[in-house]
This record gives C-alpha cells, structure tokens and sequence, in this order.
C-alpha cells in the first residue's frame, strides 16, 4: 500500500479550496482519506496555508511521498 500526501479540492465551481491529506495512491482524488493534514486557499491574497507539521512529519516516517504541489506548500510553509 503506497500512502501520498496530496490534495483533495472541495469549495464551489470557480472558487477551489483544497484539503490536504494523506491517502493511499489507489484513493479517488476526493476519496476517503486516511487523516487530515491541513488546508490550502489560493483564492486569498496572500494564499492561505495551514498545515499540521507534527502530522505530516508522522506520515512521512510511515512512508507517505508527497505530491509535487505538497511539497512546494510544505516548503512555503517553512516544513
């Protein structure tokens, strides 16, 4: 079982607001997620990241590969 963080996009058409998460790479994009890691606004200005840096350092010792636009919010977050 290969475990991604990534994002999943919830909000209204035109209007994207994104879930990160970590889940399992056969998962639906908007799947089931295994846990909840933090959110991303692009739609604010400045761009609004919150993210849970204990957890993603959990998930990451479990062996989770972040997505590539994870990893630029994890470095844009400073994590």
């Amino acid at each position: 079982m290969a475990l991604k963080l990534r994002l999943t996009r919830l909000g209204s058409k035109k209007r994207p607001f994104y879930r990160i998460v970590a889940t399992t790479s056969a998962t639906r994009r908007d799947g089931r997620a295994l846990d909840y890691i933090g959110h991303y606004n692009p739609m604010v200005s400045p761009e609004e990241i919150q993210i849970d840096s204990e957890k993603v350092k959990l998930w990451l010792d479990r062996g989770a590969v972040p997505s590539d636009t994870v990893r630029s919010l994890l470095k844009k977050a400073g994590i």
